[in-house]
C-alpha cells in the first residue's frame, strides 16, 4: 500500500496527534482516562458476555444493538491483531478435527493443536477440559509449532494493506491504536499446558528460551511492519499469569523468561515510532489476584491493567489507592450482578464515585457476564453506571 508522504501527514494521528477537539467523543474520553484525569466522564463498555442466549429468553430485544440497549460508547481504541491472544499466533493453524467420540463428549483437536474435551455439539459458554498440548519437548516444538510462527509466512501479509488503511482512518479520528499480543506466559502455557510448563522451567530452560526468542522475533517483525503505517498508542499483553492466590510462576521466573523479551520489544517499538513524542501505554490482562505482579510489570512500563477479578481478592478502590498512577479496567463483581438490584446499588456506589474522582478507571465486569446474571439486573447495573459515571 502506498503511504502518504510525511509532509501531508501532519495532525492525522500518524506523525503527530490529532488535535483533541477534532477527536471522536469516545477517543477523547479514553485519552482522558488514560491520562488519569480526575473526574473525567467514564467510558461505557463491557468486557464480554456468556449470557446473551439466556437474556433473549428473558425478553431482551434481538433487533436492538447492544450499544444502544446498554448505553455503550463507540470504541475509543482500534486494535491491530495478527499476534495471538489466548492462543499462539500460528500460521497456518492446525487442522480442526474430532479425534474421538466419547458419548456425550468429543475429543477435538483445535486450531492451536490442543486436544480439548467438549460437550458434543457445544464448543462455547463453558470451560472445556484440555487433555494435551501441541508441544512436549524439543522435537514436538520444532515439528509441530516453531515453523508455524514464521513472521514471513505469506498468509500473514495478505490483508496488511486493508488493515493498515483501516488503522490509518481510525488514527485520523484520534482513536488509540493498540497492538494486541499474546503474552509470554500465556504463549508458553498454550504450547505446553500449565502443569507441564512449570516443570520445564527447571528441566528444559533452553527450550523455553528458544520458544521466547521465537515469540520475540515474530512479534518484533510484525509490529515493525505495522509501525511503517501507524504510530502505536498501546501494547496490550494477554497474560493470565495469576490465579486466586497470586502469580502462577515465581517473580524470578518472570524476570528470567519474560521480562527481558518484553523490555527489548518495547524498546524497539519506541525506537520505531513515527511520532516520537507519543506515549506508548502498556496494558496487561490477567485473571486472578494480580496485586503481587503489578510492581514487576510496572518495571517494563505497564500503566494499564485489567480485569481485576473480585472473587480472587481484587478491590479496585484499594488498588487504586495503592497504585495511583495505574489505569484500572474492570473490578465489577459478576456475582453481585446476579444477586439483587439493591446489592448492585451498594457495589457501584462504593466503587464508581471514588474511582471517577481519582481518574483512570473504566468499570466492566471482571470477566464475561455469565448467564446467571438476570437481564433486568444487568439493565439496572448499566443504568447506574450511566448515572454515576457521566
Amino acid at each position: 500500500m502506498q503511504q502518504t508522504p510525511r509532509s501531508q501527514q501532519r495532525h492525522d494521528g500518524l506523525d503527530s496527534m490529532v488535535p483533541f477537539e477534532m477527536m471522536s467523543p469516545s477517543a477523547r474520553k479514553l485519552r482522558d482516562i488514560y491520562a488519569l484525569k480526575p473526574g473525567a466522564p467514564l467510558l461505557h463498555r463491557e468486557f464480554g458476555y456468556y449470557c446473551l442466549e439466556e437474556w433473549k429468553k428473558q425478553g431482551m430485544p434481538e433487533d436492538v444493538p447492544l450499544e444502544q440497549l446498554f448505553h455503550y460508547d463507540p470504541p475509543g481504541r482500534f486494535d491491530l491483531q495478527e499476534l495471538g491472544w489466548t492462543e499462539a499466533a500460528f500460521r497456518p493453524h492446525f487442522e480442526e478435527k474430532v479425534i474421538e467420540d466419547r458419548g456425550d463428549h468429543e475429543l477435538v483437536q483445535d486450531r492451536s493443536g490442543r486436544h480439548v474435551l467438549f460437550f458434543k455439539g457445544r464448543r462455547s459458554g463453558f470451560m472445556p477440559t484440555y487433555v494435551a498440548n501441541p508441544a512436549k519437548d524439543w522435537k514436538t516444538w520444532e515439528e509441530n509449532c516453531k515453523w508455524r510462527l514464521d513472521p514471513n509466512t505469506p498468509v500473514r501479509l495478505e490483508t496488511l494493506p486493508q488493515r493498515m488503511q483501516q488503522a490509518q482512518a481510525k488514527a485520523a479520528e484520534g482513536l488509540l491504536i493498540g497492538q494486541r499480543i499474546i503474552g509470554g506466559y500465556m504463549y508458553l502455557r498454550s504450547l505446553f499446558g500449565p502443569e507441564e510448563l512449570v516443570y520445564l522451567f527447571y528441566d528444559a530452560p533452553d527450550l523455553l528460551q528458544d520458544c521466547m526468542q521465537t515469540w520475540f522475533h515474530l512479534a518484533d517483525t510484525v509490529i515493525a511492519r505495522h509501525q511503517e503505517y501507524v504510530t502505536l498508542d498501546e501494547l496490550f499483553l494477554s497474560e493470565d499469569i495469576c490465579y486466586n492466590h497470586g502469580p502462577l510462576i515465581s517473580p524470578d521466573m518472570m524476570r528470567d523468561f519474560l521480562i527481558p523479551y518484553y523490555q527489548q520489544l518495547i524498546g524497539n517499538i519506541r525506537s520505531r515510532q513515527r511520532d516520537k513524542s507519543r506515549q506508548l501505554h502498556i496494558q496487561v490482562d490477567t485473571d486472578g489476584y494480580a496485586v503481587p505482579v503489578i510492581p514487576i510489570y510496572q518495571g517494563i512500563g505497564m500503566d494499564v491493567m485489567s480485569p481485576f477479578e473480585v472473587a480472587s481478592g481484587c478491590d479496585v478502590v484499594e488498588i487504586g489507592k495503592q497504585f495511583p498512577n495505574l489505569v484500572i479496567l474492570g473490578g465489577i463483581d459478576k456475582r453481585v450482578l446476579a444477586e439483587s438490584k439493591e446489592a448492585i446499588d451498594r457495589m457501584v456506589e462504593r466503587i464508581i464515585p471514588p474511582m471517577k474522582a481519582r481518574g483512570g478507571y473504566i468499570p466492566t465486569c471482571d470477566h464475561g457476564v455469565p448467564a446467571e446474571v438476570p437481564y433486568e439486573n444487568y439493565l439496572h447495573y448499566r443504568k447506574r453506571c450511566v448515572e454515576l459515571g457521566g
